[in-house]
């Protein structure tokens, strides 16, 4: 029996990795990755150099706020469209505005306005275009291929974003914002021709029943209240990064101030959360789970115990920590997304997906704030603490769900 089993998850992996549509679709995903990389670098840089820090730093995240609340109405649309469609059109535009963009800068210098237009109008895009493709990856694969997929297809955007960065440095350096502008735009427009010409989908979903957008909003919080095990996952996705955001993205640095360390360690230890990401996410295609959720949430307690150690000691044991905190979010975000996407009602996917998405858009400048307060008034290693061992607490909620301590992708035999 253990044989015949072992045979059989062999046919998997062997299966997967023999699907060429899949990894093609991977890789183009990952140079669009870079193309946004590197375009976001571009804005960033020409905000600098047109405005004042202020305005630059509202020019960044325009598009954040006009994302969050288009978003539900996005993973409306998800569900109940086809989702190649939807992402074929938002790309289009995309690419519009990044060659409106570019013909404006050759005529007259940048001005803040059109940098706010772009900025924005990337954020709606973004809003309608990730619901519809967060479907994909249940459209493209079997349940049981999702874990692999998401390994390879997180590494692959990890690598692509970091490639993407170091280039746009470079390119908007000598090429400007037109440059860039025209590198992502050929991006998008290679995505639109691979999603016209060779993404299929394998596996129809079902589909939401026509109704107006705020009763399909509204359908979506009532199935949260009757779905226990998708409001499980969707309360713990959605608090995945509040915690150990302002960890790494606040207090990284405020360590390395306090202690003299330099900025050239808070860039050490940036390196490490990412090479840590890459490793944990690859990791799961070589050693994977049985139950994949349960490893997924004691692995966010391992990131939780990862967190409060940040707050102590030397250079080398936050070192560690970050390491640890990266590895540890890149196994288990594959594994939970994995999850997430086969056990929810395909015909709420989207939907649940966008709230997902939200609770982190809308709740992360509060958990920055409160990071910031926190170490502002006591001492350094508090908000540590009270942040890493919140997510320990948040994680006895799904591990003490039997669903989640029994659930297997591939079914045993």
């Amino acid at each position: 029996h253990k044989e015949y089993r072992r045979q059989r998850q062999m046919c998997i992996r062997d299966r997967f990795r023999r699907d060429r549509r899949v990894h093609a679709w991977i890789a183009v995903k990952a140079l669009s990755d870079a193309g946004d990389a590197l375009w976001t670098i571009a804005l960033a840089w020409t905000a600098v150099q047109t405005a004042s820090p202020a305005i630059a730093g509202l020019i960044v995240a325009a598009g954040t706020i006009p994302r969050a609340i288009v978003l539900l109405f996005g993973g409306v649309i998800a569900d109940r469209s086809d989702a190649r469609r939807v992402m074929m059109l938002f790309n289009v535009l995309r690419v519009g505005v990044l060659v409106a963009v570019a013909l404006w800068v050759l005529a007259t210098p940048p001005t803040v306005g059109v940098l706010l237009f772009a900025a924005i109008a990337f954020g709606i895009c973004d809003a309608f275009y990730g619901p519809s493709a967060g479907t994909v990856a249940r459209q493209l694969v079997r349940p049981g291929d999702l874990p692999s997929y998401g390994a390879l297809a997180q590494t692959a955007s990890r690598l692509g974003t970091m490639a993407g960065a170091a280039i746009g440095g470079v390119l908007v350096a000598y090429a400007g914002l037109v440059g860039s502008a025209a590198v992502n735009a050929l991006t998008f427009s290679l995505v639109v021709a691979f999603i016209a010409i060779w993404l299929r989908p394998r596996f129809l979903l079902a589909r939401a029943a026509r109704e107006s957008v705020l009763h399909g909003i509204a359908r979506g919080f009532a199935h949260l209240g009757t779905h226990p095990t998708t409001r499980t996952l969707v309360i713990a996705l959605s608090g995945l990064n509040l915690a150990v955001g302002p960890a790494v993205g606040i207090g990284l640095a405020l360590r390395a101030h306090d202690e003299g360390w330099g900025a050239q360690s808070l860039g050490l230890f940036e390196a490490l959360l990412g090479l840590g990401a890459a490793l944990g996410a690859v990791s799961v295609v070589k050693w994977r789970p049985r139950r994949e959720a349960l490893a997924g949430f004691w692995a966010l307690v391992v990131q939780g115990v990862g967190i409060i150690a940040l707050g102590w000691g030397p250079a080398w044991t936050v070192a560690t920590a970050a390491f640890v905190i990266g590895a540890t979010a890149g196994y288990a975000s594959v594994l939970l997304s994995a999850t997430f996407s086969a056990t929810v009602d395909t015909a709420y996917l989207g939907r649940m997906g966008s709230i997902t998405r939200l609770g982190d858009d809308c709740l992360m400048p509060v958990a920055m704030a409160g990071f910031g307060l926190l170490a502002s008034i006591t001492a350094v290693w508090v908000p540590f603490a009270l942040f890493g061992g919140t997510m320990i607490a948040l994680m006895v909620l799904p591990l003490s769900n039997r669903t989640f301590r029994r659930l297997a992708l591939v079914p045993k035999t």
